[in-house]
């Protein structure tokens, strides 16, 4: 068989193909010997299918290849987990279901296939800010994207429509209650559809407490579209609500795409609710002064106080709850999104779609419903990948509301159990004396082989210790004042209290009256929380009154012996002599203070910039990506097209400004030159370059881009190219480069 070179996509990239003489594969011309038989490869010169030139269809559709839009227009060299496949399902006409943990990529799971399919994307969202702030992002990019929401004027729906039905957009966002009316409807009837992605697909559950009913309404989609491949989006969902999601969709003939729920960036720590604000404040001055946090708590009342009481601390707190007027809550979640140092104490009603990556912690004052929504709502966290902190103070209190809650529901019996049996299941995680981290990802299926080093009873192994005998001093106690009384009323009774309660009911005169005093009074909470945990004493009506649970004789007889965690209970920190945060933080992502000024130099203009533009800081770059120019240094264009998240436009857009804040004010391009009677660094400005080469960081053109690959595919040496283009070698190389030709 005779060797032959063609152009192809491989893998996502474009490249040289050449068929094995031995067994036909297709195989890069970059390649030692063939994957599939072995044989030796061997390149002949100058063999392309193509004789002279390639097509300039044929090359807009190499441009529109997954691996060359990842980089040239998203600016990162590789894709993330699953998402290149995905990606190829999703082009490939395939609909699809994908759980893929917060900060996993999941946008780019439908932005990338709508970029290379025909048509506009269609988006379904459930908040206008996250539709606002995904729009921001990929119109700096350059990408035509829009929202189609109540926020627009007339004028500006109008314009929308005009666009969608000229095929000039790439992307439109809308939220399932203005997708379902007839008129749009009516438009996206006469639209070129490249695919249609449903996010936080979860809401189609009625059990979940994101539940929106129109997403049930979703089901048309399959009728009226049955040619546009639809992609159905999570980030958690256990298996009722995957059943949910793919039944209410109609995504029989989908493929489930399952990635990792492991964030191993965030450290989880759950602590008992004992001076729960106190520990809190600590926790938020030695670890988190000037970050950005989110902070839940159960009630409105209780998120009122505590953002009141945080800002008589001095911290920027905002509150968030459903009972505050529209317009407020508006401008304090756009606040929250938009500035940085702001912390914000919501209600569950917070939070979903919520897109700023440099959150860096997540506290909860009141316990979650299920490990479902504690791993969505801790998920916030660290969508950028960098360090931060998931924080949870849990106490009986919580057991004894949400018990109530299930109880005075209106579900059904069953899914009163199943709602019980998640609360047991986030118990379990709140008492384990194991690493955190594997017992959270046991109830997704996922095995962790080792523990993860980066939670509280990792960094801090839990102790035990023999409690049967406290544990048949707690079941008594409970079986002889009548199974009817809260823990605070049985540790009285044990501490020997001489309530007028404990007398009015004669339990002053019961055998494990006082009883108990060689534990305090918090130790014995802790005790209780775990007998709790365990079944041994269970609150069934919800109003916080323990009865023995199913498997109590074993103990109470002496026959089963009880190993319980051994909390510390320590007093509280001396902020005083707690070292300075920003001296913590300098320890944890950077080397030196100078390291720490620039990152603080960069952020302060990105916000200039944010603030210019009226956008999000994260819009403009992520601190990931400020991190990367602190810690690379980038001196020239060419070095800062190489950082992470630095797309063509964003170059073009934001390089010269941030290479003079890290020059301290110079703008350094080129290698460092040194004459022979000097090592001095030259440095050199836009205007200095420019006088021995006009072209210097002149925009590419597109027009200049077809041709350079056109050239580069018909084997055109890079000098040649440099001079039909009037460009410099360099910049010649630097674009194939950038362009991965």
């Amino acid at each position: 068989m005779e060797p032959t070179l063609r152009i192809g996509v491989s893998d996502g990239e474009i490249m040289a193909l050449i068929k094995c003489s031995e067994c036909g594969k297709d195989v890069s011309d970059k390649a030692a010997s063939c994957p599939g038989c072995g044989n030796p490869i061997a390149v002949p010169e100058a063999m392309v299918d193509t004789p002279n030139k390639v097509s300039t269809e044929e090359i807009s559709q190499m441009r529109k290849s997954p691996k060359w839009i990842l980089s040239n227009i998203f600016g990162f060299d590789s894709f993330l987990g699953l998402q290149n496949e995905v990606i190829d399902h999703l082009i490939a006409g395939d609909n699809a279901l994908v759980l893929m943990p917060t900060g996993g990529g999941k946008s780019l799971c439908y932005q990338i296939p709508a970029l290379c399919r025909n048509g506009v994307g269609l988006v379904i969202s459930p908040l206008i800010a996250l539709m606002r702030d995904q729009v921001e992002s990929l119109n700096q990019l350059g990408i035509r994207a829009s929202v189609f929401n109540s926020t627009l004027s007339n004028m500006e729906m109008r314009e929308v429509e005009q666009k969608l039905l000229q095929g000039s957009l790439d992307l439109v966002y809308v939220s399932p209650e203005r997708l379902l009316m007839e008129g749009f409807l009516n438009i996206l009837r006469k639209c070129k559809l490249s695919l249609i992605a449903i996010d936080e697909a979860h809401c189609i559950s009625q059990w979940g407490h994101d539940f929106r009913p129109e997403y049930q309404k979703l089901k048309i989609l399959k009728n009226l579209f049955p040619n546009v491949p639809r992609l159905a989006l999570t980030a958690t969902a256990d298996d009722p609500t995957r059943h949910d999601i793919i039944e209410g969709l109609d995504l029989k003939d989908g493929r489930l795409f399952l990635s990792s729920f492991d964030r191993p960036n965030i450290k989880y720590t759950i602590i008992s609710k004992e001076d729960s604000k106190n520990k809190l404040l600590n926790f938020i001055k030695e670890n988190h002064l000037g970050d950005s946090g989110i902070i839940y708590c159960l009630s409105r009342k209780k998120v009122e106080a505590i953002a009141k009481w945080l800002i008589d601390e001095g911290f920027n707190a905002l509150p968030y709850h459903a009972g505050m007027d529209n317009n407020h809550r508006s401008t304090n979640q756009d606040r929250f999104l938009r500035e940085e140092n702001i912390i914000i104490v919501a209600t569950i009603a917070f939070g979903m779609g919520i897109d700023k990556p440099d959150v860096r912690f997540v506290c909860h004052l009141d316990l979650p419903k299920s490990i479902e929504s504690y791993y969505q709502e801790t998920g916030r966290a660290g969508r950028d990948g960098l360090k931060s902190n998931a924080w949870l103070a849990y106490g009986l209190e919580d057991l004894s509301k949400i018990n109530n809650f299930i109880v005075s529901s209106n579900a059904s019996e069953d899914q009163k159990r199943i709602e019980r049996q998640k609360l047991a299941a986030l118990l379990g995680l709140c008492e384990t004396t194991r690493c955190r981290r594997q017992v959270l990802l046991e109830y997704f299926g996922e095995d962790l082989k080792n523990p993860c080093g980066n939670c509280d009873t990792c960094q801090e192994p839990v102790k035990t210790f023999d409690a049967t005998v406290a544990v048949q001093k707690v079941l008594s106690t409970v079986h002889k004042t009548g199974e009817r009384f809260g823990a605070a009323y049985i540790i009285d009774v044990l501490l020997g209290s001489n309530s007028s309660r404990i007398i009015q009911f004669g339990h002053h005169e019961v055998s494990t009256y006082g009883t108990g005093k060689e534990y305090s009074k918090n130790q014995w909470l802790s005790i209780f929380r775990q007998l709790v945990a365990r079944n041994l004493v269970v609150d069934m009506e919800g109003h916080g009154g323990y009865r023995l649970g199913q498997n109590f004789k074993g103990v109470l007889y002496g026959e089963e012996q009880v190993l319980l965690r051994k909390d510390q209970f320590r007093k509280t920190a001396d902020l005083s002599r707690r070292k300075n945060l920003e001296q913590t933080k300098l320890k944890a992502t950077l080397d030196s203070e100078e390291d720490e000024a620039l990152f603080q130099d960069l952020r302060s203009h990105r916000r200039e910039l944010a603030s210019e533009q009226k956008v999000s800081p994260f819009i403009i770059f992520h601190d990931s990506t400020l991190l990367e120019m602190v810690k690379r240094r980038p001196t020239s264009i060419a070095e800062f097209s190489r950082l992470s998240g630095v797309g063509q436009a964003k170059l073009e857009r934001y390089a010269a400004s941030f290479l003079k804040v890290i020059s301290g004010g110079i703008l350094k391009i080129g290698r460092t030159q040194k004459s022979e009677v000097s090592s001095n660094k030259q440095t050199y400005t836009f205007e200095t370059v420019r006088k021995t080469n006009q072209r210097a960081y002149e925009k590419w053109t597109d027009e200049e881009d077809k041709l350079l690959e056109s050239e580069c595919l018909k084997g055109t040496p890079n000098s040649e190219i440099a001079q039909l283009l009037k460009r410099k070698l360099g910049s010649i190389r630097s674009r194939i480069r950038k362009l991965g030709i």
